[in-house]
């Protein structure tokens, strides 16, 4: 074991249909009882669901050089990036909520849940969070499989209610009949005080600080996406129980709908029924997986086709930088070409040094002709493969190739059934249309590649296969990669950041497609430093790359190249820039591509995603730009937000998003995001969608609070960036259905989802994001149609029948831009304990009309005056002190200076009278 590298183990437990992976440092695997945390979630989870799932296998997969006194088997196609849940350490070692990322809406799965080992194994977390296997856990699934949301909010805490005429503050929370007191807790140093909360002359809910503190004893069944560690809590909130006017991400995201409603409206829900028996009918089982040392097989398409488009050698540069640059020390590789047959170029080689990288680049092709065979290719692939296991679980196959073949379908069994993992490269419009089945069937990336001249698809895609059972510190980062046409003695500049967390295993590639002879190129570090032409290294192999590897760790700041075109006539260059963690302490930071969906039928829009994080910890406040490829004609750039409106569920998680709806036509389209970070900008941040940290109980009418959740300041976490650069792949999607004449208009402004709601004296205002012609994309004015209601479910229920706001003053502003409207109320008494709710609708130029908005609330409330509670316990400082003696304390201290100061000047007054000088006070 490596210094600085922890061993970890995945756990898959089989929920019917699915499976859950555990990522675990090793220390954790044999001092926790794992089982029985999944045993107690398995029983939980089957009474919650009303008898309907429950986990029945477990695989656990450990490293390669872990001894253990168990039978272990091979791994198939588990890796880390399927991981379901991951036990880790948190990056700056602060925070220990769980947590499920979600990228998605309503109703979609999350991403992964997130244990920290503290977490699992520190008792004193129990108050805080409920039982880890039965409660956490459940909660957790529930985000991960079923794409619920929390129905507490951090970030909006309180709302108005209004029953029978009485207004009143709410905790936000399901269901509304938990029941508690609110008290502002503070912690000063070594004072803690608590008291009752007071109300915000602003907002006229509870002050800043105020928590709601739950009884123990509840007779509450749900909400388990609420406050899952209460005893009484063993449900889900259905409809009789679901609080609607709670101002939280479930009724947001899911149009108010309940918890239990979106499970029923899971495909799990609908291939399931009850099972008649009162506990699981299979007891949890519990498997050895163990992973092996990384194999991989390059199975290369040379066919007569790949001599067109320059294909063939734009197929060396992109496996070259695989070679040489990406894959990971120790890894086996091998090399097979097929036409109408295959051939084994090289058996595995492991890669222990540079020579050997530098003699498996002597194996890729040069030239191509003959048919294509890709299932001769594939299997030459597991031939090789197998030269380091018969078992060919776990091993990896890069295919590559740009044409059709009929002859796929024979041997889709046979890939089905190896246990390989098949990762596949589609170049150019013709490849075949198959090909996606062999990356769906084993659980591999698939990429592709156009032959647009000014792109770097290619070397993307290679430069975007990494292993997945390995940690991400390990990889290689891509700072950057960048194409442009190049015209006689003209110069393509450009900047590249290099920050703090990489460095080490730095390379700077040009590629050029005129003559062999590269052009000038000067490269200058952040400390002026200059590298020329004659600093790269050209291989005899291939003359249209040079290579620089920085010795060392490079350089942290911002390095600048010029490099220019000499040929005698306009050509294609390209910077290409990787590096690897500088330290095996400090995870880099990383960006992550998705789209929502692999395959898509138009005219139904699809998602861009991209999660830039460090560790596990979100960066906030980056430039995101996406470009999206179709197989012919021009490419499509958009910038991602994470500002919470349109595509984006959730402002500031990470996760910056945007609607695309630009399609070209039917086929392949490729997926590449850039990001761009800059010192005075970027922040880390924390996670949502989190198991909640309870502040506290009442037991037998005695307040005891929790520790207040550790916190760290924006300027800690923000002093661990600086400016920064990346670039990822996201892969390869399918669009059928395209009009073959062009498409029309048929895409409505996307739902606001930021709708708010205010008393601004005696008129009312509303704000939110404007959305775009086509989603949240396009830059034409829209129109507003908004509603209001005295009921929150007639508004939502029946839009069309609310009372109508005159909108005619009010003049939209471009996508993407802070709408602000002004206007009063007419034919409503404002009085106190008024609550008003609104929605809006967006109209675009061709009178195509958005969701309804999320429903905002308007209360005017005058709080009563501050009074104390009949029974409110002692304020109590820490070290038992009570506040009610100090107070004493206080008062005799200063009636004793009071005494004493009258005493004095009776005294002086006495002198004065005998004689002396006057005194006056």
């Amino acid at each position: 074991k490596k210094k600085g590298i922890s061993g970890y183990y995945l756990l898959f437990i089989t929920l019917f249909y699915s499976s859950i992976q555990f990522l675990i440092h090793k220390s954790f695997f044999f001092s926790f009882p794992y089982q029985d945390m999944v045993k107690e979630a398995s029983s939980y989870l089957f009474n919650a669901t009303k008898k309907r799932f429950f986990f029945k296998a477990v695989k656990i997969i450990i490293p390669l050089h872990w001894q253990t006194k168990f039978q272990n088997s091979s791994i198939k196609t588990e890796s880390y990036d399927k991981a379901d849940v991951i036990v880790a350490n948190p990056f700056l070692k602060y925070g220990d909520d769980p947590y499920t990322l979600q990228y998605g809406g309503c109703g979609e799965k999350g991403r992964y849940i997130h244990f920290t080992p503290d977490f699992l194994l520190n008792d004193k977390l129990y108050n805080i969070y409920g039982s880890r296997g039965t409660k956490v856990f459940v909660h957790e699934w529930a985000h991960l499989r079923w794409g619920v949301f929390d129905e507490y909010n951090n970030d909006a805490p309180f709302y108005m209610s209004a029953n029978a005429g009485t207004a009143s503050v709410e905790a936000t929370r399901c269901s509304a009949s938990v029941t508690g007191k609110y008290r502002f807790s503070n912690c000063t140093r070594n004072i803690c005080i608590n008291r009752q909360c007071k109300y915000d002359d602003r907002t006229k809910l509870y002050e800043a600080g105020c928590k709601f503190v739950p009884d123990k004893i509840q007779n509450a069944p749900a909400s388990i996406m609420y406050m899952q560690s209460l005893p009484s809590v063993v449900e889900f909130c259905d409809q009789s129980t679901h609080n609607e006017k709670a101002t939280n991400m479930q009724n947001k995201m899911c149009n108010y709908k309940s918890t239990w409603e979106v499970i029923m409206n899971s495909p799990d829900f609908s291939n399931t029924s009850p099972i008649n028996s009162t506990s699981p009918p299979f007891e949890t089982s519990f498997s050895l997986l163990q992973t092996k040392d990384r194999v991989v097989c390059l199975v290369l398409d040379v066919s007569g086709s790949m001599a067109a488009n320059n294909r063939i050698n734009r197929l060396y540069q992109a496996a070259e930088i695989f070679l040489l640059q990406i894959i990971e020390m120790g890894s086996w590789v091998g090399i097979v070409t097929f036409h109408s047959t295959a051939e084994i170029k090289t058996s595995l080689q492991q890669i222990v040094s540079e020579n050997v990288r530098q003699n498996l680049i002597t194996y890729l092709p040069t030239s191509a002709n003959g048919g294509t065979n890709i299932c001769e290719g594939v299997r030459k692939g597991f031939e090789v493969n197998k030269q380091k296991d018969s078992d060919l679980g776990g091993s990896e196959v890069v295919l590559l190739t740009d044409g059709e073949d009929s002859g796929m379908s024979i041997c889709l069994k046979e890939v089905e059934n190896s246990g390989s993992i098949i990762h596949t490269i589609a170049l150019g419009p013709s490849a075949a249309k198959e090909l996606e089945q062999f990356s769906d069937m084993t659980g591999g990336l698939k990429l592709t590649a156009t032959d647009t001249v000014d792109s770097n698809g290619l070397i993307d895609s290679f430069s975007g296969i990494s292993s997945g059972t390995i940690k991400h510190i390990l990889f290689v980062q891509q700072l950057e990669s960048t194409a442009r046409s190049v015209a006689v003695k003209q110069w393509m500049n450009g900047t590249v950041t290099v920050d703090s967390t990489v460095g080490n295993d730095t390379f700077f590639v040009v590629t050029w497609d005129g003559i062999t002879s590269p052009p000038d190129i000067l490269l200058r570090d952040p400390k002026g430093k200059e590298y020329r032409t004659s600093d790269f290294t050209v291989s005899n192999l291939n003359l249209r790359t040079a290579r620089l590897t920085i010795a060392g760790t490079a350089e942290v700041g911002d390095w600048l190249y010029w490099i220019q075109n000499n040929h005698i006539a306009p050509q294609v260059i390209s910077m290409i820039v990787t590096s690897r963690a500088a330290s095996l302490d400090v995870p880099p930071v990383t960006v992550k591509a998705h789209m929502n969906k692999d395959t898509n039928n138009f005219p139904n829009p699809m998602v861009i995603y991209a999660e830039v994080s460090q560790g596990f910890l979100p960066v906030l406040g980056v430039t995101v730009m996406a470009t999206v490829e179709p197989q012919t004609g021009s490419a499509v750039e958009l910038k991602l937000l994470d500002d919470g409106s349109g595509a984006d569920i959730t402002k500031n998680d990470g996760i910056y998003s945007k609607y695309f709806t630009s399609f070209k036509g039917n086929g392949r389209y490729n997926l590449k995001v850039h990001i761009q970070g800059r010192n005075k900008n970027v922040r880390l941040g924390r996670r949502k969608s989190r198991a909640l940290y309870v502040p506290g109980y009442i037991e037998n009418g005695e307040i005891k609070m929790n520790a207040p959740r550790p916190e760290v300041s924006d300027e800690e976490i923000q002093a661990k960036l600086g400016s920064f650069n990346r670039v990822a792949t996201g892969g390869s999607f399918v669009v059928e259905n395209v009009p073959s004449g062009g498409t029309t208009d048929v895409f409505p402004p996307c739902k606001i989802t930021d709708l708010e709601a205010q008393f601004a004296e005696d008129k009312i205002h509303l704000s939110w994001t404007a959305p775009g012609n086509d989603l949240d994309v396009g830059q034409g004015k829209v129109k507003y149609i908004i509603k209001m209601s005295e009921s929150l479910l007639n508004l939502r229920n029946t839009f069309e029948n609310a009372t109508s706001v005159n909108t005619s003053s009010l003049v939209p502003n471009l996508a993407g831009t802070k709408e602000s409207f002004q206007f009063k109320a007419e034919n409503i008494t404002i009085e106190n304990g008024t609550i008003i709710y609104f929605a809006i609708r967006a109209i675009d130029n061709v009178s195509l009309t958005s969701e309804v908005s999320n429903v905002a609330q308007a209360a005017l409330f005058l709080p009563p005056k501050e009074s104390l509670p009949d029974k409110l316990p002692p304020d109590v400082i820490n070290g038992g002190v009570n506040v009610s003696t100090i107070v004493l304390i206080v008062t005799g201290s200063v009636i004793a200076v009071l005494i004493t100061v009258s005493i004095t000047v009776c005294i002086l007054h006495k002198k004065n009278r005998r004689g002396g000088p006057e005194l006056r006070m």
